[in-house]
């Protein structure tokens, strides 16, 4: 089931979920210092007691490593027992671990698509999908945003004069643009019908979304029919990392063999991946997820409430509409006056404000960072109204 709009007041507040960055750290001669919506740990792990203990004894059992190939991890089970967890918490046949989230992403591109064949792609797709399939093919289709019908079209028009090539369909269940998630079924069933094959990004809502955490391949029933998965461990996970899942043992295999001396992840990543699994399938993890899905949709309401346009479903990056890139522009140095650190992104008239809310969070962290949204906003709205007042001033010949 997916989580309504709606606010939860029974709550009391929580106070440890104040997060300032060290007065070293600056934003131009400026100390940076304030709320942090912008870093991405929304199960808060990476200081959980149990994370930091596996950290420290695998430490004291292997050193200091860099990231390295699975077989020079220190203890080759390690990293077995990594991807054989990652396998069946998403119901798929085997897994591939890699470097980081841009590194699974080029390792099945690369793998699996030849030159000749057809990536049919989400036009709004996080750019490291995007770069890896543009680097396979010249045969790139994007399609509409979220658009099932227009990827039907598009498979519809390849097949009409291709029918021998592999067709690769690449979606997000979450998209951290406009935190908007596919119909996966109906991608499953034209992939079906046009004998292609269906690869989702889940590196967004893994972990942390969904009572189980399997996010929206959970939430849609749509566990083990993907054909591949990929996807970061960044968000929720408490370390940098990458993998690819399939439904085939022979898919792995293809690209185990191809990426062989490719780097994985060092024994201390690996220990601190296998036992944040453990943690997020156990009661805490959870209750976790419950409180920052509280959050989540009680930064929502706050910010409808100051009249703000709000983007997508409740997720763990809450999107607001901000309208022109000049704006977002001036909103940067106003939200950081304000101590209120976030997300900017400034394109066009589609500019966003992300902000990404943890279950540390507390209540007066919501709050507050509404309000302090709203009114970098306003300041920023009264610049602009400044700016266009201003007399052209007319350079002599």
């Amino acid at each position: 089931m997916r989580h309504r709009e709606q606010t939860d007041a029974t709550n009391g507040d929580r106070t440890d979920g104040v997060h300032l960055l060290p007065k070293a750290a600056s934003f131009g001669d400026r100390p940076l210092r304030g709320l942090d919506f912008a870093s991405q740990d929304c199960l808060g792990l990476s200081t959980h007691p149990e994370i930091v203990a596996t950290a420290a004894d695998t430490l004291r059992r292997f050193g200091v490593r860099s990231v390295c190939a699975a077989a020079e991890a220190g203890d080759p089970g390690l990293s077995v027992a990594l991807e054989r967890r990652i396998a069946d918490f998403l119901q798929m046949e085997e897994a591939l671990l890699c470097a980081t989230g841009r590194a699974a992403a080029r390792t099945v591109v690369r793998g699996l698509v030849r030159s000749t064949d057809h990536v049919v792609i989400d036009a709004a797709i996080r750019s490291g999908l995007r770069e890896s399939a543009e680097a396979a093919t010249a045969h790139l289709h994007p399609f509409r945003h979220l658009d099932a019908e227009h990827c039907r079209a598009r498979l519809r028009a390849i097949r009409a004069r291709d029918t021998e090539n592999g067709i690769l369909v690449v979606t997000e269940s979450l998209s951290p643009l406009d935190s908007g998630t596919p119909d996966l079924a109906a991608l499953r069933t034209l992939c079906d019908e046009y004998g292609a094959t269906l690869l989702v990004d889940v590196t967004q809502d893994l972990g942390c979304l969904g009572e189980d955490g399997r996010g929206h391949l959970g939430l849609q029933d749509m566990l083990g029919k993907a054909d591949l998965v990929t996807g970061s461990f960044t968000k929720s996970f408490a370390s940098n990392g990458g993998f690819v899942a399939a439904r085939t043992r022979a898919v792995t295999a293809c690209l185990r063999a191809a990426e062989a001396d490719a780097q994985a992840l060092s024994p201390i990543q690996i220990a601190v991946l296998l036992k944040a699994f453990t943690l997020i399938d156990e009661a805490d993890g959870c209750e976790r997820r419950a409180r920052l899905m509280r959050n989540v949709l009680n930064l929502r309401t706050a910010l409808r409430e100051r009249a703000l346009t709000v983007c997508g479903e409740p997720c763990t990056s809450v999107s607001v509409a901000i309208g022109s890139g000049e704006l977002a522009r001036l909103a940067a140095p106003r939200l950081i006056e304000l101590g209120l650190l976030v997300d900017l992104t400034a394109s066009g008239e589609a500019s966003r404000l992300r902000m990404h809310v943890t279950a540390e969070h507390s209540d007066a962290d919501i709050a507050r960072a509404a309000l302090g949204v709203a009114e970098a906003l306003d300041r920023a709205r009264a610049d602009l109204a400044e700016r266009s007042r201003r007399p052209n001033l007319l350079v002599a010949a």
